[in-house]
């Protein structure tokens, strides 16, 4: 079985940023620079021939290349408290478009669509129930920018999960116009 998803991979300049101000949450769990990516499209765990598949219709993709920034921070909530700390992306339209098309080409693979609301972001943390309060690294960094930075390509990754979380392994790559 194969753990599959597609993203955006920030240059290094901006994967650096992150990695300065990840730290004031004890505990958390904190993304290295090999993690750090934009997803587009979690897929999952897929048989190696639907992989191939994959890989092959997401090469007829075509989307015109963009521009995206940093724009703060944000948290999804697990069970009443942040599950997930993130670094948001603007302008958000961008990413979205790229996000549909991908879903069109997956979908006639049998790939059921992801329902959820998309909203573009760069996961940083992963606080756990014994993690430190997020409210004043939430604050700290609530002002985050960064000068825009070019999207050419996305990937498509294979995820690998371990004791000392998951690492990823980019398989294809895909120019954008």
């Amino acid at each position: 079985m194969h753990r599959l998803f597609v993203a955006i991979r920030p240059p290094r300049a901006i994967r650096e940023q992150l990695l300065e101000l990840m730290h004031g949450i004890a505990a958390a769990r904190w993304q290295d620079d090999g993690q750090l990516h934009l997803t587009l499209r979690f897929i999952g765990e897929v048989e190696r021939p639907l992989a191939e598949d994959i890989a092959t219709a997401l090469g007829h993709v075509g989307a015109p290349a963009f521009e995206i920034a940093l724009d703060g921070v944000g948290s999804f909530e697990k069970n009443g408290r942040p599950g997930t700390i993130w670094a948001g992306i603007r302008p958000s339209d961008p990413p979205k478009r790229l996000h549909d098309k991908i879903e069109s080409a997956l979908r006639p693979l049998g790939l059921e669509p992801d329902h959820r609301a998309f909203l573009p972001h760069i996961t940083i943390a992963r606080p756990n129930s014994s993690s430190g309060p997020v409210a004043s690294f939430m604050a700290r960094n609530a002002g985050l920018t960064s000068a825009p930075f070019p999207v050419t390509h996305f990937e498509l990754f294979e995820s690998f999960l371990g004791r000392e979380g998951a690492r990823y392994d980019s398989i294809a790559r895909y120019p954008l116009r």
